[in-house]
């Protein structure tokens, strides 16, 4: 058991991964738009995240400050990709330099987050 929820924590940081690989990526070609690979590996997160959030094995000790940070990170990263996603549908113009860097750094603090607390 205890193997398994490795594998879905390790499956967790790679959704992350995604994210900010994706990011990276975009802000390499200097495009600054949000892409489908970002909600993607946010999904990922969001799965794999509240499989962790669950007690299993018994006896496990849960970290809630940890788990309601990461939460309120996660619901504000989504919330940034889907004002970028209907902006840039909206208009066809890459998104605020503001946002699509909030994106970056939002996703790169839940890897942190998820590695070092």
């Amino acid at each position: 058991m205890e193997l398994l929820r490795d594998v879905v924590v390790f499956v967790h940081i790679c959704g992350f991964a995604v994210t900010f690989g994706a990011w990276v990526a975009e802000a390499a070609a200097r495009r600054f738009q949000v892409s489908r690979v970002m909600d993607y590996g946010l999904v990922v997160s969001l799965v794999t995240g509240l499989a962790l959030a669950a007690p299993w094995p018994a006896g496990i000790v849960l970290n809630y400050p940890k788990i309601g940070t990461k939460l309120v990170i996660l619901v504000v990263l989504g919330g940034l990709l889907g004002m970028g996603s209907a902006r840039q549908k909206r208009t066809g113009e890459a998104v605020p330099r503001g946002l699509f860097y909030a994106v970056g750094a939002l996703s790169l603090a839940a890897a942190g987050i998820a590695v070092i607390w």
